[in-house]
């Protein structure tokens, strides 16, 4: 039997950084094991066809229960694997009440509290930025 040789789609995974008082909202993961307890900027996947706002639009909602208007990139892309890469945006919130949907808990953290925190790996790369912004 002959081994399709379709490459599978990159999958781009989208962040969004809400800044608000001085203060930026984390969320802490519940899944997967190796990742649950960790905080990270809180997103998801885009679906094929989506763009990286609309996605961080959609994915926002369905986990947080707000509205976002999508703003200008945070720092560089992370590879997360050979198949996968992590973008941040900042979002800035538009409409909703906040709630973990999806997340053990969220915490509005300040700027003494971002490297203190015990971060997803991948959300590490934008602590100097984050650092800057909320100063």
């Amino acid at each position: 039997m002959k081994q399709s040789s379709q490459k599978w789609p990159h999958l781009v995974v989208v962040a969004g950084a809400l800044i608000h008082d001085g203060a930026l909202l984390v969320a802490q993961r519940a899944r997967p094991p190796e990742l649950a307890g960790l905080w990270e900027l809180p997103g998801g996947k885009v679906a094929p066809g989506e763009t990286d706002e609309a996605a961080l639009v959609r994915e926002l909602r369905e986990e947080l229960g707000i509205g976002v208007a999508v703003g200008a990139r945070l720092g560089a892309e992370v590879a997360l694997s050979s198949s996968a890469t992590l973008r941040a945006y900042l979002v800035t919130l538009i409409d909703g009440a906040l709630r973990p949907n999806d997340h053990r808990a969220l915490r509005w953290v300040g700027v003494d509290e971002l490297d203190e925190l015990p971060w997803v790996p991948a959300d590490t790369a934008w602590l100097t930025q984050l650092n800057t912004l909320l100063r």
